[in-house]
């Protein structure tokens, strides 16, 4: 009898205490999950704000026509812009109640949005001369502001550091709840199944032997848990995402992702490493290696 049938007939006959084992494995990586699936969205925000390489210069309401002509003229001609486009009160309001097909978008007046010039910036632009470019701007009479969105590239990266650091803290919290789940679990189970394990070794079984099954349960409790997790997490992820206006969306500029398929397979990958190392270690103890 191979070490997978063997591991299924022990599990059959232990099976409430192997799926709780599962439940609280699954449990567990639902926060591994939850923090990735927090890391994978801000990176993606940081990265299209990043990779805007425009800019906007709003305009005072008070600027006249000839002093809008030049500045877009003189903005055309600014080695670093790319392309240069004019974008009324109305236009604007316009393009954003389109794209959110939100009623209060709709309702607002034009005044509420400010005329602007839209910059498209030239890829690989240094950070100092955007800075300098910006100050320029914003010291003309005619302009009410400059936008150039690495205040909030910097914020989403600050944001991004910490999810990163809280998603290894959790990944060894998680690691300290697997292994102590898993090899409590195994244990038990080794108990329950005493007599058993005496018998094969009485007829010759190597430890070896006797460990097979129980190191492919452990695997398959952690695999499993992990697998569990994944599929609440979406679960939960597409309710949410659904409930949420998707004007946000449009503000943030991207779409709300789940995990690559990646590292949704990494976290099976570490749930079955775990799993097994987990009963390994704990049989270390009671069997001989």
């Amino acid at each position: 009898m191979s070490p997978i049938e063997r591991a299924w007939r022990g599990a059959r006959s232990d099976f409430r205490l192997h799926a709780l084992s599962v439940f609280s494995v699954a449990v567990a990586f639902v926060c591994l999950a939850a923090a990735l699936l927090v890391v994978v969205n801000v990176h993606g925000v940081r990265q299209r704000w990043a990779d805007t390489g425009r800019a906007s210069v709003f305009l005072k309401p008070a600027a006249s026509g000839p002093e809008i002509d030049a500045l877009e003229r003189a903005l055309g001609k600014t080695p670093g812009v790319a392309a240069v486009r004019r974008l009324t009160s109305d236009q604007a309001r316009r393009e954003l109640a389109g794209s959110s097909n939100d009623p209060i978008f709709d309702a607002l007046p034009a005044d509420a949005f400010p005329a602007s010039l839209e910059l498209e910036l030239d890829p690989g632009l240094a950070p100092v001369r955007l800075e300098k470019l910006r100050a320029e701007l914003g010291a003309l009479p005619s302009v009410d502001s400059v936008q150039t969105y690495e205040a909030w590239s910097e914020r989403l990266g600050a944001l991004l550091t910490g999810g990163v650091t809280a998603s290894l803290l959790l990944a060894a919290v998680v690691l300290g709840a697997v292994v102590s789940v898993v090899s409590s679990t195994i244990r038990l189970s080794l108990q329950r199944r005493r007599i058993e394990v005496e018998v094969l070794k009485l007829v010759g079984a190597t430890d070896a032997y006797v460990r097979r099954p129980f190191v492919v349960e452990g695997a398959a409790q952690g695999a499993v848990g992990a697998v569990m997790a994944v599929v609440l997490l979406g679960t939960l992820f597409l309710t949410v995402r659904g409930q949420v206006d998707p004007s946000l969306f449009t503000l943030l500029g991207i779409e709300p992702m789940f995990l690559p398929w990646p590292a949704t397979l990494g976290l099976v990958c570490l749930g079955a490493l775990l799993g097994a190392g987990s009963a390994l270690f704990s049989l270390r103890k009671l069997l001989l290696v």
